[in-house]
């Protein structure tokens, strides 16, 4: 868990000395901020070590851009750094493995007929088969769709916030989002058609 006693900004300026213990208090201190943004933003997590990696080289070099704000805490600026970090790493993820309704288990069937249908129960199989079907259905959009839906519904983000956090204006964080919803209704239709 995040220390509430640790002194970014003491440890900011020990970094920009050259104190190289400085850094790895640093990054151990954001290391599960990090891992829970980067798990958060890329659901395949064979990379995710790689691209927690990726985030902290930036971080170090990119520190002397950092300037801190009145009530803006130093990890709002980790966070923006990583979100960007991964929507690059999705960007560049091309290839994304096709699947058939015949490759899911029978609760993943249960909870995509759920999704479609919009039934009034919930089906009674693990919330696990849940997350799986969503993480699958996710894996198929871009990027960016992928990014939004992920801030905005299971983050449960404001526009502002996700705004603040890409860099879109918040009209285009609306249509990115119901965009991507309209495709993402597509893929699930288009599973179902396909058994």
């Amino acid at each position: 868990m995040i220390s509430e006693s640790f002194d970014v900004q003491d440890c900011l300026q020990r970094i920009r000395a050259g104190d190289l213990s400085s850094a790895q208090r640093l990054i151990e201190h954001l290391h599960p901020l990090v891992r829970r943004w980067v798990r958060n933003h890329l659901p395949r997590r064979e990379s995710e070590e790689d691209l927690m990696q990726e985030v902290f080289l930036k971080l170090l070099q990119k520190l002397d851009s950092y300037q801190p704000r009145a009530g803006v805490p130093f990890e709002h600026w980790v966070s923006r750094l990583t979100v960007r970090t991964c929507l690059d790493a999705l960007r560049a993820e091309r290839a994304r493995p096709e699947w058939r309704m015949a490759d899911l288990s029978d609760g993943e069937t249960e909870w995509l007929d759920y999704l479609l249908n919009k039934q009034a129960d919930t089906p009674h199989v693990p919330d696990r088969e849940a997350k799986s079907i969503v993480t699958r259905l996710l894996a198929q959009l871009s990027p960016s769709d992928r990014l939004v839906l992920t801030l905005l519904d299971l983050e449960e983000k404001s526009t502002q916030e996700i705004s603040e956090l890409t860099g879109w204006t918040r009209p285009m964080v609306k249509m990115r989002a119901m965009r991507a919803r309209r495709k993402l209704r597509g893929i699930a239709q288009e599973m179902k058609l396909d058994t």
